[in-house]
């Protein structure tokens, strides 16, 4: 059950209350002079802010789920795989404001739309330490979460019961949406086949699952791979739900990154940081942004409308609206509203927000502290022929409290603050081909 929008706010603003009060207690005159690290800790720690652990996963599992994820057969069309939307050569995601799913030809900014196809309406979100135990929600309305009785995902009760994560949850989905994976009817796939998987009713989850596992069980290699990630199951017994849970695997140990210079500071390493991203730090405490980037993860993982301007095709029925979390529960205090994203890693990831209207951090930054102002003043241009942004004056109506309480910014305060999200950035995770494979069982083109 989820929270009332009363009970949301209070929970969120009596720890930031005492929060601000411990940045009182702890560093009188915060701001001027210089920064007491150890108290800065604190304050972190406060909010929920700490190292992550990453966890190994099984040898046999982890390369099946590599040879899934980069491969096309999964795809109505045989045209697009899981890595189109989140390859490691673009930080985990595909730098675009938003996805061209099946039937797009290219990769990342390179990638062209097909005449016939629509862009998918939300960005695609990057998959940093997507498999760590802290994530309770998956996609930018939570439409699949972890709760305690269960998993909650479009699918009901037609949800496989062996499923071990929220990952493993999400990463069933996509194969399922027309525009991401699985196509429209009448479409022939590259081999010149037709798609099978488009005749498929959109509600029938396990026909579709069904399906595609038909698909990839004709592969003999897969049949052996499957065998050795999941000995005790018989191959007649295989369902989507084994595909989905390596595919987590692998996603939980390639895109697992915990090293940052900010890691490294909050584990006693004064030095870590630079001194405009101590700085910037201590302003992010400062203003309130750790009232929703909390915990381990940097996201509250709840849902706030920040006004956004809107661009693209929007989110069905209402399009070219979007109305966010809203589609999910029907509650108004969710319309507009979309779960707070994870900072690791966020300096690579850009676009940002839920459909890549900022291609610059800054430009995100001064959204939060004035989103009437930069709404007005924002112009869609800049994205590469998108949509005219979609007027945001209900969702600026509806703007989350939270947002009244951050400060204003000089120029070089927001400078500082950008420059401390960068500090949230693990080297290793900077360029990732490595992850590429060669080729993947069915002989299919990996993208590169």
């Amino acid at each position: 059950m989820q929270p009332s929008g009363e009970d949301e706010l209070t929970r969120r603003w009596v720890p930031f209350a005492a929060l601000t009060m411990a940045c009182s207690v702890l560093a009188s005159g915060c701001g001027a002079g210089s920064i007491d690290d150890a108290a800065l800790r604190k304050r972190f720690a406060f909010a929920g802010i700490q190292p992550i652990s990453v966890d190994e996963q099984p040898g046999a599992l982890v390369e099946l789920g590599e040879a899934l994820f980069f491969d096309k057969e999964l795809s109505g069309n045989r045209d697009i795989a899981c890595a189109s939307c989140h390859h490691p050569a673009l930080a985990s995601g595909d730098a675009l404001s938003l996805p061209i799913g099946t039937g797009g030809v290219g990769l990342g900014p390179d990638r062209i739309l097909a005449l016939d196809r629509d862009l998918v309406p939300r960005n695609s979100p990057e998959i940093f330490n997507r498999g760590s135990e802290h994530w309770e929600t998956m996609f930018w309305d939570g439409r699949v979460m972890e709760t305690s009785t269960g998993f909650v995902s479009p699918a009901g009760q037609a949800l496989p019961e062996s499923l071990s994560s929220v990952l493993a949850v999400q990463a069933l989905f996509p194969p399922t949406s027309r525009d991401e994976m699985r196509g429209a009817v009448g479409d022939i796939a590259v081999d010149g086949g037709l798609n099978e998987l488009a005749l498929i009713d959109d509600g029938d989850f396990t026909g579709i699952w069904d399906a595609i596992m038909k698909r990839v069980l004709e592969i003999p290699e897969y049949v052996e791979m499957f065998g050795a990630a999941f000995p005790a199951v018989d191959t007649d017994d295989l369902g989507f739900e084994h595909a989905a849970e390596a595919i987590a695997a692998y996603e939980a140990q390639a895109f697992a990154f915990a090293a940052s210079p900010f890691d490294r500071y909050l584990t006693g390493d004064d030095g870590a940081l630079s001194l405009a991203e101590n700085r910037g730090a201590e302003i992010f405490v400062e203003t309130g942004c750790v009232m929703c980037h909390s915990g381990p993860l940097l996201t509250d993982q709840a849902y706030h409308t920040l006004g956004v301007p809107q661009i693209g095709p929007g989110k069905a029925p209402d399009t070219p609206n979007d109305l966010g979390r809203y589609l999910v529960t029907s509650d108004d205090s969710d319309l507009y509203a979309f779960r707070t994203p994870p900072l690791r890693n966020v300096a690579l990831t850009g676009p940002w927000m839920h459909d890549g209207a900022y291609t610059e951090l800054e430009t995100v930054i001064r959204h939060h502290l004035d989103p009437v102002g930069t709404c007005e003043a924002y112009e869609s241009g800049e994205l590469g022929g998108l949509p005219a942004a979609v007027p945001a004056d209900a969702a600026l109506d509806l703007l989350d409290p939270a947002l009244d309480a951050l400060y204003v910014l000089s120029d070089e305060e927001i400078d500082d603050l950008v420059a401390f999200l960068g500090a949230l950035t693990d080297p290793a995770a900077e360029d990732l081909d490595q992850l590429i494979p060669d080729s993947v069982p069915s002989g299919l083109p990996v993208d590169r």
